[in-house]
């Protein structure tokens, strides 16, 4: 951490071992306490606590967040944002302050994520003047719900008078402690399908009779797989995936119900859309092929994350090229993406990847875990963020 400590002179060794203690504690705290959505009582109260202890005053936003402001020179206002649920995952780490909520895990570094902003928080509550507002907002529902979406409903933003927003997330396929860019689309947007195929049931000796719902299902898996390299433009990246089929409940029946659960993800709007319009198709056949009916659920989820490219010029100013890499983008999603249309945002990724210690596990593995040093590091960017946009 030693950017942060050479910011400010009146910091001493004694302050460098509280603040990483303070880190550890206050993640391991927050992992134990894993909670999901909206519902967040724990952590709700946990991060409202803290903040007021720092003297803040707070206020809830989307059911279970929590908002905090540092009036500086002017009301105009940087925003630092934290999500704060958990998964439903049976977490498998070994770790004896694993989560006591059994079925519940921090899989995704939401734990992370908040103390890094708990002790930025408090950093900026120590300074005297700013020359310009900071306001801290915790969000519930990343995972699932969209709680971004629902604090920009609330109008968060416009009555904080935010300018710009930065979020923060740790991230096992960088190495620890090193920062991710990207300018432009960093994370795709996303959306799932729910496809009921609804046939007739009979004898398993008699399929004649019938009109068999899981023949017609495979079909439409196999179909749509061949999506991406028959119908979207191979320079562009697209994902569908099936990852549920719900059929039969007797080896000697023809089915007559088949439920498929998917998701879809592009990196722009068209592709996105073209997706679900050959999905749709493909349906269609399949539905006159095998003489069975088709439902058809979309349901769209997060836009793209799009990182803003002078916000993106600032940071390859503040921060070394041993500091950062420069990524491709992911497809995976982030509901940070509603707080871009509505202000200029930056994304950033924190590496968490440690082959020595066995770091190395995906976001969302029940082992997944990671260092709390790289916390420092945390920090460290949120500072160095402020003192580039001339808030201290």
């Amino acid at each position: 951490m030693q950017h942060y400590f050479n910011l400010k002179t009146h910091t001493n060794i004694d302050s460098v071992l509280a603040c990483e203690t303070t880190l550890r504690h206050t993640r391991r705290a927050l992992h134990q306490i894993p909670e999901l959505g909206f519902e967040l009582p724990k952590t709700m109260a946990f991060v409202k606590t803290r903040l007021e202890s720092l003297g803040y005053s707070t206020q809830t936003t989307a059911q279970s967040g929590i908002i905090a402001r540092k009036e500086g020179l002017t009301q105009k206002a940087v925003a630092f944002r934290s999500d704060m649920d958990a998964l439903p995952i049976f977490e498998n780490t070994g770790a004896d302050y694993g989560s006591t909520h059994y079925g519940n895990m921090h899989a995704c570094g939401h734990d992370g994520h908040m103390t890094m902003l708990l002790a930025f928080a408090a950093f900026i509550g120590e300074q005297p003047t700013l020359k310009q507002s900071v306001v801290f907002i915790f969000q519930p529902a990343e995972e699932t719900g969209g709680g971004a979406k629902e604090v920009i409903k609330e109008s968060i933003l416009k009555k904080h008078h935010v300018q710009s927003i930065f979020g923060i997330h740790l991230f096992p396929e960088l190495p620890e402690g090193m920062l991710g860019f990207k300018t432009g689309t960093l994370m795709a947007q996303d959306g799932e399908v729910d496809v009921t195929v609804n046939g007739l049931g009979t004898h398993g000796a008699q399929p004649h009779l019938g009109r068999d719902a899981i023949l017609a299902a495979s079909h439409l898996v196999t179909q749509y797989h061949s999506v991406m390299g028959r119908f979207i433009d191979p320079r562009k990246a697209a994902v569908i995936n099936v990852g549920s089929i719900k059929s039969g409940g007797s080896r000697n029946v023809v089915s007559e119900k088949a439920e498929l659960e998917g998701t879809l993800r592009a990196f722009d709007h068209e592709t996105y859309e073209t997706l679900k319009t050959t999905l749709r198709r493909i349906n269609q056949g399949v539905e006159t092929s095998f003489n069975v009916q088709i439902d058809t659920v979309f349901k769209d989820l997060y836009p793209p994350v799009v990182n803003n490219d002078e916000m993106h010029q600032i940071l390859l100013s503040t921060f070394s090229e041993d500091e950062y890499q420069l990524m491709e983008p992911l497809l995976l999603a982030e509901d940070f993406a509603y707080y871009q249309e509505e202000t200029p945002g930056y994304f950033v990724m924190l590496g968490t990847r440690n082959e020595a210690k066995g770091f190395t596990y995906p976001l969302h593995s029940p082992q997944f875990n990671f260092d709390e040093s790289v916390l420092k590091k945390g920090l460290e960017t949120y500072i160095r963020i402020a003192d580039s946009l001339d808030v201290l």
